[in-house]
């Protein structure tokens, strides 16, 4: 979580948020995510190609801002790793974001989403290294990563712009309001409404982009507790934000059991010692 500072205002539109702003969002979502999911406990149906041995020794925001600088990374390509996050947990509601999967998911889905939407972008090997992964476990992850999502790499913007909203409204501080949105006019009139002089300071609000912007979406209260609902009482992106998702093809069918592969890669994680 990141220190209280003075608040910060974001453009209605995350097509023209400053990029490390939008890090700072995201980063902050993931890591609330981690926190809760890190509670659950860990069973080998649950293992996936994109559980680490041992925890990053670097924060998710530094993770972010490193790709951004070296991969060039764009805003449609980051915020839409929410989406993915969402629609992988509901085809695949076993998996979760943790800190042993959170790293090595946001490389893979930054990776194919810059493949698919930019003209631009970078090889494999780069994206390998400054992930901090083999080219080779890159090229293993896209497969199961692209699996997993069954080929849907598409989101329309509206929907993006959901997250975005939401991203700004749950934060863990509330250092960041929307231009245009009620809280930030309210903020504007209480925090700001004079100079030093005692002279009314006018502020121009831009309004939001389009009409039934979620403006009073409330972070949800998570139950960790028994009665949570999901296999394994696993939390997505949505849950936290209250953002609407549309619905998959092929809903959670029940528990299966571990394949070998998983059982002996828990037996090995328990060898390292669980978080």
């Amino acid at each position: 979580m990141e220190p209280e500072s003075e608040l910060i205002l974001l453009p209605p539109s995350f097509e023209h948020v400053d990029l490390d702003h939008l890090c700072r969002l995201i980063a902050d979502m993931l890591q609330r995510l981690i926190e809760h999911n890190d509670r659950i406990p860990l069973s080998p149906e649950a293992l996936t190609r994109f559980h680490s041995r041992t925890a990053p020794n670097i924060s998710v925001l530094d993770y972010l801002r490193r790709i951004v600088q070296y991969t060039k990374a764009e805003k449609w390509c980051l915020l839409i790793t929410l989406h993915y996050i969402d629609q992988i947990c509901e085809r695949n509601p076993r998996f979760t974001i943790t800190s042993l999967t959170c790293h090595r998911f946001v490389i893979t889905s930054i990776a194919i989403a810059s493949k698919t939407f930019c003209d631009s972008f970078c090889r494999n090997s780069v994206y390998a290294k400054v992930g901090g992964i083999s080219t080779a476990e890159l090229n293993v992850l896209e497969r199961e990563f692209l699996r997993m999502i069954e080929w849907r790499l598409t989101c329309n913007a509206e929907l993006l712009h959901e997250y975005y909203v939401n991203l700004v409204r749950s934060h863990s501080n509330s250092q960041f309001i929307i231009v245009g949105s009620r809280s930030s006019e309210s903020a504007s009139s209480s925090e700001h409404s004079e100079d030093e002089d005692g002279e009314i300071i006018s502020v121009d609000m831009v309004q939001p982009s389009r009409p039934g912007t979620p403006g009073d979406v409330i972070m949800e209260t998570v139950n960790i507790g028994p009665g949570a609902p999901g296999p394994g009482n696993s939390t997505s992106v949505s849950n936290f934000m209250g953002v609407s998702m549309p619905s998959t093809e092929r809903p959670y069918q029940g528990q299966t059991p571990p394949t070998i592969e998983q059982n002996m890669a828990f037996a090995d994680l328990q060898r390292d010692g669980l978080p």
